[in-house]
This record gives C-alpha cells, structure tokens and sequence, in this order.
C-alpha cells in the first residue's frame, strides 16, 4: 500500500466530511437558538435529559458499530469478499438479538427511571413520556442501519455523507418552521418531526448500500465461530461504551437530579458546542480509521503508527486553532449565538473544550487498539477509569460542591484515560511510546503555550465588544500557525502540506 496515495485519499476524505460536518454544524447551532426560544429553557432541557435516558442504552448499538466497522475494514484490507459477506449477515444477526434486548431494558427500566427518579415538573411528565417513546423509536429505527454506515466508511464512501446531510440539513430547517407552524404541545411535536427525519436518512442510507456494494445482502448464515469472534470483541467493546455513556449521559442525570432542567439546559448547549465543533476531528478520524486498520491488517505496522502519530497530532491541533478564539469569548460568542445567555453555559462550554481537546488525541490510540481485535485488558483498564469519574462526581455533589465540578473532574479523567491509553498500546502493538510524547505531546504542549501569550495579553487591555473579538480571531489564527508551523510540524509535513497548497492552487 502506498503511503502518499492513502494520505491523499484521506485527505480526500477528510475535505468531503468536513463540507458536511459544516452544513451540519451551521444548522445544528441555528436550530438550537430557534428551538431554545421556542420551547423555552425548561422544556429545552427535559427534552435533552429524556432523550439522554435512551441514549444509555444506545451503548449496545454504539459497541457494535465500531465492532462492524473493525472487522469489515479488516476484512477489506485482506481483500476477502466471501468472508465480509458472512461477516455482513453475522452481524445482522447479532443486531436483532440485540434490538430485543435494549427495548426490553427501555421499556422496563428507562421508563421506570423518567416517572420515578427524574425531576420533571407534574405539568410535563405527560409530555416526557412521548418524548420517551419516540426517542427509543428513532433508535430502534437506527440501530438496524449501523452495518450499512459501517460498510459505507469501510469502502472509504465519504461523498455519500455529504449528500445526504444535504437532505438531513433541509428536513432540520423545515422542523424549526412547523414548530412555528402548528399549535399544538411543540414539545411533543418535536420529537415526532426528529423521528420521521430519522425515518427516511435510515431509509436513504440503507438503499445506497443495497445498491452499491454486493457484499450488502442478507443471508441466514451461522457460523458459531465468527460469531464469537465478533460477539466476544463487541462484548469487551461494550464495556468501554458503557463507560462512555457513564462519562457523558450519566453526568447529565445526575445534574438534572442535584439542580433540575434548567443546569441540563446549560449542559445540554454547551455539549451541541463541543459537538459541532468536534466534528471537525470525528470527521478526521472517519477517515483515518479504516486505514489504521488495514495497515494492520497488512502486518504494516510502521506505517500504522506514522499515520497514528499524524492523526493524534493533527486532530488535537485542528481542534485547538478552532477552540481558541472561543476558549477567550466565550460569552460574547454566546451572547450573539442565543437571545439569553442561560446560567453556568459559558464556564460548562470552556470546560468540556479543555476534555475535547485531550480527548482528541485519544481517538487514534483508540482505532489502534481497535484493529487488534484483542482488547480485554485496554477496555477493562480504561472504561474502569472511565466509569469512576460518574461515582466520584456524584460524591462530590452530594457534599455540596457547585456543578462545574463535574467538568473539572471529566478534565482530570481524560488526562489519566489518556495515560493509560498509551501505556497500554506498548504491550499491545510495540507502540513508541517515547517516540510520541517527543514527537506528538511535546510539540503540542510549546503550540498552546506559545499561541496564547498574545491573544491573552489582548484580553487583558482591550475592553470587550466587537473590535476585540474581531482582533482575537485573526491574531489567535495567526499565533497559533506560526506555533504549529514552529514547533509542530516536521520538515517533511511542512513540505506536504506546501505541495498540497500548490497542486490546489
């Protein structure tokens, strides 16, 4: 495999996820100020909080996915149709046993939780309990369109993104107009209009894949060993994603059971900032991923880990040059963005940007991992680190600490997930571990040093308002590439990335 024609594909790639991922952001941070206003911050919030009750159980779905996508990759880079067929139909298989389980689970146990625990006013659990039930209906609904998702990324189809976020972007902005359009309990109404948007993107995405790749067609087949195989992997993986949705939607019930809705509001905004802009390296590393591996596949693993260390780098740093500006304003930024800035949104936003941008270097060492096949002890030792940062954060609520300090213990957590991610990979793959901090964190720690000296500096003298904005945003821009350019980046990715500026030019 040619390491310059992979490059190029994966930037390639990575040029089509980001046209969609910036369709998605602007109308996703659009929606989100319309849909504030219009359901109000209460409804706002049990909205997001209900919703993140089914999201809990999505972590089985979500453990199979990267489960799919590992071993559809593996199986492409071997270049084995026959058995990527089975192994297409074996998941399948695994899928329906699974759907079962979870809609047992969210019927039984979730709804138990959202009428007995949750702290949702009397007036709105009615409303509540519909957003429930559609909630668990747009997760049924994709749940089954996973494997097809997973062959798309496999083939490295990425345009097929784009397309259809085209369609997905339309459908949103028609939702804000019929919450306008109609009077009835808009609440309600929303989580209806997202599930039949739900609907038809699954529709879409499925019929593509029947229609392009053979491999894509449904055939009871049994095989008990490919069925441990890839039972077992996901097994070990759903323990990581269940740390996850600790981490993350676990946080959020907590909160709402401490402070109520209106805490999960500030939440849930300040987690569609992290998310828009973390797309940016989501979108990255879907590109990156299926090439991680199938360079393992190959046995190539020098090449692996060159194409790890850039992606781990360059995820981190493409995040931080778009954080800074909005690390430094975050309340004028907000303030423009949302009619009213809501309670605790901006120190909740500059939290959980410090835990995307070491969670961004992680994403890499997590593919590595993953392409292994072999990852029980790597997800035992970090979801278990994981999981703790859910009771730890609870004790200190308990004891009366402020919310903030749920984000400041999430900080902390990543740092140690990160640590562990590391050490662990060496014993798994001869990862360079000293090669990487050299290389990758040590480079990156001189970027954000150097970068800020001067865009705080300016903070400090020049009052706030647009000017300084303004100011910051080209400063911050030009600080943090004469950093990257300085400290991060080696001669021969200097010397790319000036050929790739020449051949677009």
């Amino acid at each position: 495999m040619n390491l310059e024609n992979n490059n190029a594909r994966i930037a390639k790639n990575t040029l089509l996820l980001y046209f969609r991922m910036l369709m998605m952001m602007g109308v996703s941070l659009y929606t989100v100020r319309i849909v504030l206003e219009i359901l109000g911050p209460i409804d706002y919030g049990i909205y997001n909080v209900v919703a993140g009750v089914v999201v809990m159980f999505s972590f089985l779905s979500n453990s199979m996915s990267v489960a799919s996508q590992r071993f559809f990759s593996f199986e492409l880079g071997n270049d084995n149709i026959d058995k990527l067929k089975k192994t297409f139909s074996t998941t399948i298989i695994i899928y329906g046993i699974i759907a079962i389980v979870i809609l047992v689970m969210a019927e039984t146990i979730g709804l138990w939780f959202l009428n007995n625990k949750m702290t949702i006013p009397a007036n709105r659990l009615y409303a509540a309990n519909w957003i429930f039930q559609f909630s668990v209906l747009s997760f049924m609904m994709t749940m089954f369109t996973i494997p097809y998702n997973a062959l798309i990324i496999a083939h490295e189809r990425m345009n097929v993104y784009a397309y259809v976020s085209v369609l997905e972007v339309v459908l949103k902005l028609i939702v804000v107009y019929l919450l306008n359009l109609f009077y009835v309990d808009k609440l309600i109404l929303y989580a209806v209009l997202l599930f039949l948007i739900v609907t038809l993107v699954t529709c879409v995405y499925r019929l593509y894949c029947r229609n392009h790749f053979p491999e894509c067609r449904f055939k009871y087949y049994w095989d008990s060993k490919l069925f441990y195989e890839i039972f077992s992997y996901s097994g070990w993986n759903l323990f990581g994603a269940l740390a996850n949705v600790f981490n993350n939607q676990g946080v959020n019930i907590i909160l709402n059971l401490f402070f109520g809705p209106l805490v999960n509001t500030a939440q849930s905004i300040a987690y569609q900032i992290n998310g828009a802009i973390n797309q940016f390296v989501q979108n990255f590393m879907m590109a990156a991923r299926p090439q991680i591996i199938k360079y393992y596949a190959i046995g190539e693993r020098q090449m692996m880990f060159d194409l790890v260390m850039k992606s781990s780098k360059f995820s981190f740093l493409l995040l931080f040059v778009l954080t800074m500006p909005l690390f430094l304003e975050t309340f004028f930024v907000l303030d423009l963005w949302l009619a009213s800035v809501p309670e605790f949104v901006v120190l909740f936003t500059k939290l959980i940007l410090v835990v995307a941008m070491i969670d961004s270097l992680s994403y890499p060492l997590m593919a590595t991992a993953q392409a292994t096949g072999s990852i029980k002890t790597y997800t035992s030792v970090v979801g278990t680190i994981m999981m703790l940062n859910l009771p730890i954060s609870y004790l200190f609520l308990k004891n009366g600490f402020p919310p903030q300090v749920v984000f400041i213990l999430a900080i902390v957590n990543s740092l140690a997930c990160l640590y562990f991610r590391i050490y662990l990979l060496r014993g798994m793959v001869n990862f360079p571990c000293i090669f990487y901090l050299k290389n990758v964190l040590v480079p990156i720690l001189c970027v954000v040093i150097s970068s800020y000296l001067v865009p705080l500096y300016l903070v400090f003298i020049i009052p706030d308002g647009f000017f300084r904005f303004t100011l910051l945003l080209f400063v911050g821009l030009l600080s943090s590439l004469v950093s990257i350019c300085l400290f991060a980046l080696t001669k021969s990715e200097q010397k790319a990335i000036k050929k790739y500026i020449k051949l677009k030019i």
